[in-house]
């Protein structure tokens, strides 16, 4: 199905008094001021669409806030959300709030060890988790959790056996203590409702980690709201615009818009089925915004080529024609130069014959804009979409300013920057090349940690702990996390970001790690994606059975060399790769290669492979390895084989 409600402008309509007020005060004001009709959360279900409207929305909350209150809940308590992509984490989350509460979202899969750590830190009373494996893994850690009253479980499946522990209850159950609460004092969840104030702690959101143990970065309703209205006056999206759900709720985007933007401009939120039915349900839902990981993008653009190479002969022939046409467009938007009327026509012939049913086909076709943040992106990936139709543009922003604060303007497009602030932002850079910003959406603090809140900000303004600069037009270009900035051996300068995006937006290539501090020449750690180089070695009748075996074929060695060469064409010679190794297994987020939103743990990943990356500057061709591999069930094995060093 797709939507049927048309989306109206309400960027400045937002009500001033939104400024005052929390994110529960806002949803019971969208409730009173929407019409019945309008959807405010959709969920597909055994294949099924389930609708709320904005009333049904605040019930659920309502509930779900008397609920916990029921369970004995205080003001200024914290709550943990280890849920999926599901209405019930909008319900704990928002009802929490309007409790009083504080929540903090974990993500679904961090190890028992990850979530014991975390909990233990904000001292969680209540947790509200997804299913039976989030419940596993507390219950084996119970005897550290003393401080957890209660934990709530959305998804019943599975849980028969469990009915006689006191410390388990279901969500629905929580639901039903909430209903009666609400009889007993019908005037309860207004009373706590009005208590909330727009500078209280909303949530806690835990940063990333790619250098450390994860901090909690406190938000404020205030800050929320801020980013919201930023966005909405920057973006052509309100009343009944979709957002879809993709992202972990443990990640500030899917916060910033799930919750905030969503909420202030009364946008619909859809949850897909599964992770595996995104695509399916992409072109159901028709969304109109989307921003996600560059590893979307990445795995998509990849997919979409990978498909094209398939294709027959005239399909192919006409696809690479097509694209061709809409490179050309783009470059010379990029430069702000005049397109040639042929060109235009091609480009609209090329939209019409082969764009438009090619992203109806991966669901984008209804997009009125798509971000990609988190993670820098190679250019190509952004010239490649733009060039078949989708209006993809980089953005940035990091969880301590409240989101994301810095995208590109419709009509000032360029390939390598994230563009301009948002509208009541303030961005520079320090004497040392360091991203500066000041907004009332930048967060209060991280929690219990005075020292790390103090080094956070210089004169008002929030470091960001990435260098760049900012061009003749405004535009600001990220060269790379401030301490990852490499000098090799002769000096020179230069980002490992920069040339691992590039790398990434091979079809061939799923991760890349470069190295080269105080080295003659980089090298590189290389990730190849199983899927798209598995299905490229069937079409060649190489036999393979593992991912290590696949990683060995001397066929594929070849194809992953060619792609650094392609990349190494586009470098100047001190950033060229000169050497490297394809790993026998994946990084993982579980084996702390990564973090939980993807990105590499670079100091980590160095300590782990010293061996290998030693190898690669030790004119050594091969080196026997010993290291572990975890599996899918979880368990870990031995892995011996042998690696081959590769020279470009």
């Amino acid at each position: 199905m797709a939507t049927d409600t048309k989306p109206i402008r309400m960027d400045r309509d937002v009500p001033a008094d939104f400024d005052r007020m929390t994110l529960p005060q806002i949803l019971a004001d969208q409730a009173r001021r929407m019409d019945p009709s309008q959807i405010a959360i959709r969920e597909k279900a055994y294949g099924i669409w389930k609708t709320y409207n904005w009333q049904t929305y605040l019930d659920y909350v309502r509930q779900t806030a008397l609920g916990l209150i029921a369970l004995g809940l205080r003001r200024g308590e914290n709550i943990g959300i280890v849920t999926n992509n599901h209405p019930e984490w909008l319900f704990s989350e928002l009802g929490g709030q309007a409790a009083g509460a504080v929540t903090v979202n974990l993500f679904t899969s961090s190890v028992p060890e990850e979530l014991a750590t975390a909990l233990n830190r904000f001292r969680a009373t209540v947790v509200v988790v997804q299913d039976q494996e989030q419940v596993d893994k507390l219950l084996e850690m119970k005897g550290r959790l003393g401080h957890i009253r209660k934990i709530v479980y959305v998804d019943p499946t599975g849980m028969r056996r469990y009915r006689d522990d006191e410390w388990l209850l279901p969500f629905s159950e929580l639901l039903d203590r909430g209903r009666r609460l609400d009889l007993e004092e019908p005037e309860r969840f207004g009373r706590e409702l009005a208590r909330g104030k727009a500078g209280d702690i909303a949530l806690m959101i835990q940063t990333s980690g790619t250098t450390g143990i994860p901090k909690l970065a406190m938000l404020t309703h205030r800050n929320f709201i801020t980013m919201s209205r930023q966005w909405l006056e920057t973006t052509s999206i309100g009343a009944g615009s979709n957002w879809i759900s993709i992202t972990p709720p443990a990640w500030i985007v899917d916060q910033m818009w799930g919750v905030g933007v969503s909420l202030a401009g009364g946008m619909t939120m859809n949850f897909p089925e599964t992770p595996e039915t995104v695509e399916e349900d992409f072109r159901e839902i028709g969304p109109s915004v989307i921003i996600t990981s560059s590893r979307f993008w990445e795995d998509l653009a990849s997919k979409i080529r990978v498909r094209m190479d398939d294709a027959g002969r005239l399909k192919k022939t006409i696809f690479k024609m097509s694209v061709k046409a809409g490179l050309k467009v783009v470059d010379l938007e990029s430069r702000r130069e005049p397109i040639p009327a042929r060109l235009r026509l091609l480009r609209t012939l090329a939209s019409l014959l082969t764009f438009r049913p090619l992203l109806d086909r991966v669901g984008c076709a209804r997009m009125v804009s798509a971000y990609t943040g988190g993670h820098p992106i190679s250019p190509e990936v952004i010239r490649f979409f733009r060039a078949i139709g989708l209006n993809l543009k980089q953005c940035y922003g990091l969880t301590e300013a409240g989101g994301i604060f810095q995208v590109q303007p419709d009509g000032e497009f360029k390939l390598e920057t994230v563009g301009k602030p948002l509208p009541g932002t303030e961005v520079r850079l320090s004497p040392d090349q360091e991203v500066l910003v000041r907004s009332d959406a930048v967060f209060a603090g991280y929690y219990n940690d005075y020292q790390a809140t103090e080094g956070a900000f210089t004169d008002g303004w929030l470091k960001t702990g990435d260098a760049g600069y900012i061009d003749g037009d405004g535009h600001l270009l990220i060269i790379g996390r401030k301490e990852d900035i490499i000098r090799n051996k002769q000096g020179a300068a230069f980002s490992p970001d920069f040339i691992e995006t590039r790398l990434k937006f091979s079809p061939y290539i799923k991760e890349a790690v470069v190295f080269g501090e105080g080295r003659p020449y980089l090298t590189a750690l290389v990730n190849i994606d199983m899927g798209n180089v598995g299905n490229w070695a069937e079409d060649r009748m190489i036999p393979y059975t593992t991912y290590t075996d696949l990683t060995q074929q001397t066929e594929v060695e070849k194809l992953i060399l060619g792609e650094v060469g392609v990349v190494n064409g586009q470098l100047p010679d001190p950033m060229k790769i000169r050497k490297f190794i394809l790993l026998y297994k994946l990084l993982d987020a579980d084996d702390e290669e990564l973090t939980r939103t993807g990105k590499v743990r670079r100091r980590f990943v160095y300590g782990l492979y010293i061996k290998l990356i030693e190898a690669m500057y030790e004119n050594k061709s091969s080196l026997d390895v010993r290291g572990q591999v975890r599996y899918r069930d979880g368990q870990v094995g031995t892995l011996e084989t042998r690696v081959r060093v590769i020279t470009t």
